[in-house]
């Protein structure tokens, strides 16, 4: 299909799913939208990307979404309650919620949805985001049947939602692509080729009317939806952008309006060349160097804290990564909700010579010196950047007696030799959150989570503190208890924190409306395009 570029959407087939686009005006501005790849799909429940989660925040609306400032804010739901012990949630759907063909949107289609995606005969990859409702983790695991999930409409305006343990990040998951709701009928007449141009039935703000793969994916606004008067752009169309510098000669050309990202190696010239169209902001993500705590000598925490304290993460940020990342003192990211500060690594503020005389004086401690040097292999996946980081690495490191070895691969050998247990020594690792809390880094380092925790590190108070946390339903109380967890991350060190993760994009002057945001979130509705 992709080599024949063949068209999915027939003449006439818009109308067959109940659409009726009104004629767009002489000259109208189409908002030509840089995406990172071309989505594997379009079904909601079936999506794990970032680039497709940019294009179904433009097709589907959550009991909740977001504004272009990053804020969670009423979505399909109007309003909605929780319970005092912090496990039931009610929804009120909007009155005038409707589909793209003009059917209403009911709490059934919630519930529906809800089951759909953690029934294990749906595959969804991204299914363990929900768990936190009762009864999701079973469901998913084929131990219970969908109905007895904890969800429920009691009437077709409600929607209840019912937890395991309460989690005050419940909101924001519930604007995750997992929580979407999907049409219903489309899915039973289509079956998995429900997402298709002319049988795509969607409830947010876009309906899709057009798919060209390695081109382009179409959509106009629906005209169903509650606020289509008031949305500024009409059209818009995801161009996917695999190659970064292809795409910045497209958007020097006028070709696109937007990138979602940039080649990190270029940010200096591309700053020079476009000033204040290069928009760097905050991120949710992390890159670390995780340590096989199975294996001596990287048993011992002082070897950790050493190889941590001669890290010259400024220059890592600015030499290496053009800014584009930031230097990591704490494990998680500034700035998550349901959080305090997070603590900060110790040397934080001490002079390179200092550091290093800190990091000779452990490795002393740990019986490495002259006579007896520290030889370590790094691992990591293969990309210029990180290529290059490997090498400030491994500089600064011999400037502390230790040399360092490299095994490359790509990221797909790379991430499945980690997550199956293979032996390593130091290797890089990267996480880029789901949503805005502390839980969602802390819980890669749980015992017995070896997909995440390839070290096998383990610390049995760091575990019950993550436990105790998710059983605390005073969000004030629950953040000491991860501030503490992540304190003891800091001390330990099983994960080394190097660098914390930047959106940075290209924006035209035309394009109005872009405010950078730790979710790195725009959606096209609250975007303005100038003719």
């Amino acid at each position: 299909m992709h080599a024949n570029r063949r068209r999915w959407l027939q003449g006439g087939a818009a109308l067959a799913a109940g659409l009726v686009w009104p004629a767009r005006a002489a000259g109208a501005p189409v908002y030509r939208r840089g995406n990172d790849a071309d989505p594997e799909t379009l079904d909601p429940h079936k999506t794990s990307t970032v680039a497709e989660a940019h294009i179904l925040r433009d097709l589907y609306e959550g009991l909740l979404t977001y504004d272009n400032f990053g804020t969670i804010i009423p979505g399909a739901a109007e309003r909605w309650s929780v319970s005092d012990d912090r496990l039931t949630y009610r929804f009120t759907l909007r009155p005038d919620g409707r589909w793209s063909n003009g059917d209403p949107v009911t709490a059934d289609d919630f519930v529906f949805s809800l089951r759909r995606i953690l029934d294990p005969k749906t595959g969804a990859k991204y299914a363990e985001v929900l768990f936190p409702i009762r009864g999701a983790a079973a469901v998913n695991a084929g131990q219970a049947p969908p109905e007895t999930l904890g969800v429920a409409a009691p009437d077709p305006a409600t929607v209840e939602i019912g937890l395991a343990e309460p989690v005050p990040y419940l909101l924001e998951l519930l604007t995750h692509q997992t929580a979407l709701p999907v049409h219903r009928p489309s899915l039973a007449q289509w079956g998995d080729g429900f997402t298709r141009p002319g049988r795509a039935v969607t409830n947010g703000p876009y309906a899709l009317i057009d798919w060209v793969p390695n081109d382009r994916i179409s959509l106009k606004k629906n005209p169903h939806h509650r606020d289509a008067g008031a949305i500024p752009i009409g059209q818009v169309d995801f161009i996917p952008t695999p190659d970064l510098a292809a795409a910045v000669r497209r958007y020097a050309a006028g070709e696109i309006d937007s990138l979602a990202d940039l080649p990190a190696d270029q940010i200096a010239s591309l700053k020079a060349r476009f000033g204040a169209q290069v928009r760097l902001g905050p991120g949710l993500g992390l890159m670390a160097i995780g340590i096989n705590t199975r294996k001596k000598p990287f048993d011992d925490p002082r070897v950790r804290r050493a190889l941590s304290l001669a890290i010259d993460r400024e220059f890592i940020a600015a030499a290496v990564w053009g800014e584009t990342m930031a230097p990591a003192y704490s494990f998680c990211p500034p700035g998550l909700d349901n959080a305090l500060p997070s603590p900060l690594l110790p040397g934080r503020d001490d002079g390179p010579i200092d550091r290093e005389e800190q990091a000779l004086r452990l490795l002393a401690e740990a019986g490495f010196g002259p006579k007896n040097p520290l030889n370590v292999e790094y691992r990591f996946n293969v990309t210029d950047n990180n290529r290059n980081t490997a090498i400030a690495l491994a500089d600064v490191w011999r400037g502390i007696g230790v040399t360092t070895r490299f095994v490359a691969t790509d990221a797909k050998t790379h991430f499945a030799y980690l997550r199956d247990g293979g032996d390593f020594d130091l290797a890089r690792m990267s996480w880029i959150a789901d949503y805005s809390d502390p839980q969602n880094f802390l819980f890669l380092l749980r015992t017995g989570n070896d997909g995440f925790n390839a070290g096998r590190w383990s610390n049995a108070r760091f575990d019950g503190l993550l436990a105790a946390a998710a059983q605390e339903r005073d969000v004030g109380r629950r953040a000491r208890m991860l501030f503490e967890a992540e304190a003891i991350v800091l001390d330990e060190l099983p994960w080394i924190p190097v660098l914390h993760y930047r959106s940075k994009a290209l924006i035209a002057p035309r394009l109005h409306g872009v405010h950078e945001n730790i979710r790195n979130v725009a959606p096209t509705r609250y975007l303005r395009l100038d003719p």
